[in-house]
């Protein structure tokens, strides 16, 4: 260690990417500090974000498929089925705290110094926390992000009444009727918890189609199959303002060229997310954000100011925990003489709506626009035995490849259990496989994975069960 700083490596922020960089460090042998301002561990990610969104997720899939007749389909009768709101906020609750806890006990284990507070530099090499001041050899920023601001309207989570995604999984009671503003992955998946739950869901979506940036097949079957689960879904919608009416809200859009108004008990207001860097006086060091907000870095992950990096939302890229926990652990790495990088090509994103969307890769549009030679390849789920057995058969799995040298390119699936079915399909892609190596490596029978064999067989126009 240089002794004549505090750290070798202080990490802002303690979501995904800080904590897992933080650790790593430390497991290397770099003396390694902690800050964010939360009294809880995990970041937006498991405090108010991917975890407790999950939980609810699940619940209330549980709850749905009781009260709605997919249990009954098997024989499981449901008489007199209700649900208890208090009860299920309570256990998403609990299942954060234990995993709070648990990177505690990780820091702990590894020896991080965990320092909370709101962080501020005042040099490269100088962090304040409130009136301590703390030096470090490499400074991380791994701040994430927070929900974008929708022009004037005014978020008061606390009311219920116009929310952003953190009031949204904290509400009191089920509103009669939910206008979600974003027809991206965070306002289908809050949408899709309400929904199960009794709520009138209108999903409005300024593109042409949700899921902004997915394949075109993608976007076009789930809208048909959220639809079909009883959600509005409005299109090419150009919302004006949301404003609070007593205890209700109202939109005004405009779409086809008229416009409108719609009231709502509740709105949430999902269109994306910005850079959380507010407060960290970057300007002090001279550490210019682009025109979005986000740090420039290189591939490195080191920004225009020697010492300093970013990792994770802060940067371009997919705001996704998965790939600030790899950006975080490989930085870590190279502080530490390993060079390691991540495959910005190869990382798989997640809808957790039911059925669920993955995605990793390209989509057939941008191959298509990019001019290379390619083939498609889609196989139905309702053709998957194991899909079938289970009651669970929409979908599909549909993969991109070259059309010379047969390598993938690209994989969307829809399917109840797409999450954990991308994974093979992104380490295949991430050793450069070919569309025949996946085709003809043994798949267990009967697993849903089995379509992703079917799907690879077809490149060629080979499956067996369609």
């Amino acid at each position: 260690m240089n002794r004549k700083h505090d750290f070798d490596v202080i990490v802002i922020g303690a979501g995904p990417g800080g904590y897992a960089c933080a650790i790593r460090a430390a497991q290397l042998g770099l003396r390694t500090a902690c800050i964010d301002e939360r009294e809880t561990l995990g970041g937006t990610c498991l405090n108010v974000g991917c975890i407790p969104s999950k939980a609810l997720l699940h619940a209330t899939y549980i709850y749905d498929a009781a009260a709605n007749g997919t249990w009954s389909r098997f024989g499981i009768r449901a008489e007199s089925l209700s649900f208890d709101l208090a009860a299920m906020m309570a256990q998403k609750d609990e299942i954060v705290r234990g995993l709070t806890r648990g990177i505690e006990f990780l820091f702990r284990k590894n020896k991080v110094e965990r320092i909370q507070g709101s962080a501020a530099f005042e040099d490269a090499h100088t962090i304040m926390v409130a009136d301590k001041r703390l030096t470090a050899r490499h400074v991380i920023i791994a701040t994430g992000s927070v929900p974008a601001p929708f022009r004037s309207a005014r978020i008061d989570n606390d009311a219920g009444i116009i929310v952003d995604s953190t009031g949204a999984l904290a509400l009191k009671s089920v509103p009669e009727r939910l206008i979600v503003i974003g027809g991206g992955v965070i306002g289908l998946e809050l949408g899709s918890v309400w929904a199960r739950l009794g709520s009138n869901v209108t999903i409005l979506e300024y593109q042409d189609a949700i899921l902004p940036g997915m394949d075109g097949d993608i976007r076009k079957t789930m809208q048909q199959l959220l639809q079909a689960q009883g959600m509005q879904i409005k299109t090419a919608v150009e919302v004006q303002t949301i404003e609070q009416a007593g205890r209700t809200a109202i939109v005004t859009c405009r779409q086809n060229g008229e416009s409108k108004s719609m009231e709502a008990d509740t709105v949430l207001v999902a269109t994306g997310r910005r850079p959380n860097t507010a407060g960290l006086h970057l300007k002090k060091i001279g550490l210019v954000p682009d025109e979005r907000g986000f740090i420039p870095v290189d591939h490195t992950w080191k920004t225009q100011i020697d010492g300093v990096y970013a990792i994770g939302d802060v940067t371009n890229g997919p705001m996704l925990a998965h790939r600030a926990e790899d950006e975080g652990i490989a930085l870590a790495e190279r502080l530490a003489g390993i060079v390691r990088d991540v495959n910005h090509a190869v990382i798989p994103a997640v809808v957790y709506t039911h059925p669920e969307v993955a995605t990793v890769g390209e989509t057939e549009e941008t191959v298509r626009q990019s001019g290379r030679p390619y083939k498609v390849s889609k196989f139905p789920m309702l053709a998957n035995s194991r899909a079938k057995a289970n009651g669970e058969s929409e979908g599909f799995v549909k993969l991109i490849a070259h059309e010379k040298t047969d390598i993938v390119l690209g994989a969307h699936v829809i399917a109840s259990v797409a999450g954990t079915m991308i994974a093979q399909i992104a380490q295949a892609m991430e050793f450069g496989a070919t569309a025949e190596d996946i085709a003809y490596t043994c798949h267990a029978h009967p697993t849903h994975g089995e379509a992703i064999k079917e799907a690879a067989l077809g490149l060629d126009g080979s499956p067996i069960h369609i």
